[in-house]
């Protein structure tokens, strides 16, 4: 028993290094993303991003588990999640053009909203009025921050909720990948096919590259699949109600990067739409956690 405790009491904290660090590279990520926005489609920066990550993955899984691990039983659920991939991607990057990088990134965190509510006809899942109250209280929340109806209503503050649904499909349909299945395959194929999806239409729209800008797009591909493999690293180290949380982070490093590169400072209903998003994905994971407990 010793043993066990003192393991966590060391890999607790690699867990919550991992998810922060995790988080503030999907950050730079979408902040690199946005400064390409001005210069290219979204298409060929998710086609582009894509492209570099695919061969680094694989060369990875290649190096670390071998041939075999590139393997899926589930290829057409891999084709269906890389669609919703695409589809999320695109949105936030074109959402990205028009809107801060802090109101996007708390927009986009609405996802835990929709994977509960989703959770009932996809998963069959029993949510109770408490969970569901949160949820409640998170569209709340995207409420406040998208104003519909007011003066300040922004058509493209829909990208990033739109965003928020395609992520949360995506993760509710991991549930459906059989679990011997390894994360780092799953990544793979999350990459492979919107890299597929998006060439057409990134070909058609196709922006010639310029020499200063080819290191953005290594670090867009760099950033974003270091991120998720830290995120995954850290699900893998600690329970997820105690790493989830951090995956808040997210919005001080998109305030702290939207402010040093762009002057953006968050209005007042941003920081309180944020607030009551956040409240509501904790309260909605910490509910989660108990059920799973139990």
């Amino acid at each position: 028993m010793r043993q066990i405790v003192t393991l966590n009491a060391r890999e607790t904290p690699l867990a919550i290094l991992a998810i922060c660090a995790g988080v503030a590279f999907l950050v730079a990520n979408d902040a690199v993303a946005k400064v390409l926005t001005d210069r290219y489609p979204p298409i060929q920066i998710v086609f582009l991003r894509n492209l570099i990550a695919v061969p680094i993955i694989a060369a990875l899984i290649f190096a670390m588990l071998g041939p075999q691990a590139m393997r899926s039983n589930h290829l057409r659920l891999h084709a269906l999640r890389g669609l919703l991939m695409t589809a999320g991607a695109w949105m936030y990057f074109t959402g990205l053009i028009y809107l801060p990088l802090a109101v996007a990134t708390a927009l986009v965190f609405s996802a835990p909203i929709f994977i509960t509510a989703l959770s009932v006809p996809l998963l069959r899942e029993h949510v109770g009025w408490k969970r569901w109250s949160a949820v409640l209280l998170g569209f709340v929340g995207v409420l406040v921050i998208v104003q519909p109806g007011g003066a300040t209503f922004q058509m493209a503050a829909i990208l990033p909720v739109g965003t928020a649904l395609c992520y949360a499909i995506f993760m509710i349909s991991a549930r459906w990948i059989d679990r011997g299945e390894r994360l780092w395959t799953m990544m793979l194929f999350a990459m492979l096919f919107p890299m597929i999806y998006a060439a057409p239409m990134a070909i058609a729209f196709w922006e010639p590259v310029q020499t200063a800008d080819i290191g953005l797009f290594l670090a867009i591909a760099a950033f974003g699949s270091l991120g998720l493999a830290l995120i995954g690293q850290a699900f893998r180290l600690a329970p997820a109600a105690l790493v989830a949380p951090f995956d808040y982070t997210a919005l001080i490093w998109a305030t702290g990067l939207g402010w040093l590169i762009w002057k953006d400072i968050p209005g007042v209903t941003t920081i309180a739409g944020a607030a009551i998003i956040v409240l509501s994905g904790v309260i909605i994971i910490l509910r989660e956690s108990r059920q799973s407990a139990n």
